[in-house]
């Protein structure tokens, strides 16, 4: 078993048995790395790949995304090197304008391209001690009671107390598990890569404004990333290939592009090709025992709405908290099974969004006409805001069930749904506490409440600032999401011993 030193660093066992081994180093694997390594648990993350891809499937950070980065101080990072996009919608094809009024101080995405998020979120992890070892297949396991053992493709085994994989939809760590991924197969297929190409600007845009009025599934982006000369290109694939692993040749990509549009726009030299299907699975478990899945290796869809990087670091978020009081010795019964609980259902909800999407997209009339209804229905704000919300995740709520405060039914507006950044007294943001990863009591009561007992989890912040929420005080988990609203000392307690055990008597 692992100890914690007071520097933060992981200190092995006899037997070398790490805390927890992350399986993939994507987005997923990375934000949970460092969230884990914020609460001082031994982390190694086993990457497959060598190098970092250069391909950049995952455009850009939802509201929701960026909101997580601004919690845990990373937001900075990314402003430095993306674009904020504020297109609201984002649904099927069908854009509107960012609705008003949405819930959050953040009201807009970011263009960052996935391998820029990837090494934003691999700096932060180093700098917090997580050890990522590059070059690590993984091609077989086994738990018992009291940990996991790994089997590397050199032979090699390792041992942790916890393992989740973060391995993409063709997830070694899933097998191994024999967990059921039940959805639907892949109807259709679209090609995608990154291309250097000759064709004028002007005719590009003009191709493309022409094909888009019947074929949705079509869109060539020139200079894409700042790189001058290269383009996105992405069109529909001449059926479903038997194995989508193997990327298609520039040849098959020109003659799509040819078929489609009438041009390959000079189209060569590709810097990545890729394919992907609009399959739609689901794993029916997040957790068995000691293994638990996030990201691609639970769920996966097609990429309309620009949903999956988003949905899996949303997964971690909620995860690596709850891990980490489970190796820490501190979570209360069912915290941990509280992950499948509360993301299984936001997965399901993303998989039916893109299902909808998708048939949106056909180039059919009758989704022709869909989409037509669905522009006007979009020009209400209400129909507007619920879309964008829906997208973006910033609708999330959690319903925690049975165990709140008898007068805490669920009833509340806050009760399981994220607090948007508030301004506080003194100058203060509510985003800028949460940067350590700890619960936060938000206290209006002029400090009549008190964490005693559980300040060694939870921080403690008296506010008197008009207008910055509307309740005497409110509980926050470490993701943000509100537990409890109210005044009443028992209740809060009640509240903190369901979310953080039992009380410890550690006063800070």
């Amino acid at each position: 078993m692992a100890e914690h030193g007071g520097t933060g660093q992981a200190v092995m066992d006899v037997r070398s048995t790490v805390d927890v081994i992350v399986v993939g180093g994507g987005p997923t694997g990375l934000m949970l790395a460092c969230e884990l390594r914020l609460h001082g648990v031994g982390v190694v993350v086993l990457e497959r790949l060598a190098e970092r891809t250069g391909e950049s499937r995952g455009r850009g950070l939802h509201a929701r995304s960026v909101e997580i980065m601004d919690q845990r101080g990373l937001l900075e990072r990314f402003l430095a090197v993306s674009e904020k996009f504020q297109v609201g919608g984002l649904f099927g094809g069908v854009m509107a304008a960012w609705p008003d009024g949405m819930d959050t101080a953040h009201p807009y995405g970011l263009a960052t391209p996935q391998a820029v998020t990837e090494r934003l979120l691999e700096e932060r992890a180093r700098e917090l001690g997580a050890e990522i070892r590059r070059g690590h297949e993984v091609v077989g396991l086994d738990q018992d009671a009291d940990g996991v053992d790994v089997e590397l493709a050199d032979g090699t085994r390792l041992r942790s107390r916890y393992l989740v994989g973060c391995d993409g939809g063709r997830s070694t760590v899933r097998k191994a598990l024999g967990v059921g991924f039940p959805g639907e197969p892949a109807a259709v297929e679209t090609l995608i890569g990154d291309l250097e190409f000759t064709e004028d600007r002007a005719k590009v845009a003009e191709v493309v404004e022409r094909v888009r009025r019947t074929e949705q599934r079509f869109g060539v982006v020139p200079d894409v990333d700042g790189r001058q000369g290269v383009a996105r290109m992405i069109v529909p694939a001449d059926g479903v290939a038997e194995d989508r692993s193997t990327p298609p040749t520039l040849e098959e990509f020109k003659a799509r592009l040819r078929a489609v549009a009438g041009t390959d726009f000079g189209a060569h030299s590709p810097h990545w090709l890729s394919r992907f299907g609009d399959a739609t699975r689901q794993a029916e478990r997040y957790r068995v025992g000691r293994v638990l899945l996030a990201g691609d290796a639970a769920h996966i869809h097609p990429p309309t709405g620009g949903q999956g990087l988003n949905l899996g670091v949303q997964d971690a978020f909620n995860l690596g908290w709850k891990l980490a009081a489970e190796v820490d010795g501190w979570a209360p019964e069912g915290l941990l099974d509280s992950y499948h609980a509360e993301r299984h259902p936001v997965g399901a909800r993303v998989l039916t969004n893109t299902r909808a999407q998708m048939t949106l997209l056909g180039a059919e009339s009758g989704p022709t006409a869909l989409r037509e209804l669905l522009t006007r229905l979009m020009e209400f704000e209400e129909v507007n805001r619920y879309i964008t919300g829906m997208i973006t995740a910033v609708d999330v709520r959690y319903d925690f069930g049975a165990g709140l405060p008898d007068d805490q039914d669920g009833d509340h507006e806050l009760l399981g749904r994220r607090l948007r950044d508030v301004p506080l007294s003194g100058g203060r943001r509510l985003y800028e506490l949460m940067h350590e990863g700890r619960g936060l009591l938000l206290d209006r009561t002029g400090g009549g409440l008190s964490v005693d007992g559980w300040a060694d989890r939870v921080d403690h912040v008296v506010d008197d600032k008009d207008g910055a929420v509307d309740v005497p005080a409110l509980l926050l988990r470490p993701d943000g999401h509100v537990v409890w609203v109210g005044e009443d000392r028992r209740e809060l307690e009640a509240a903190l011993t369901r979310w953080w055990g039992a009380p410890t008597g550690r006063a800070q």
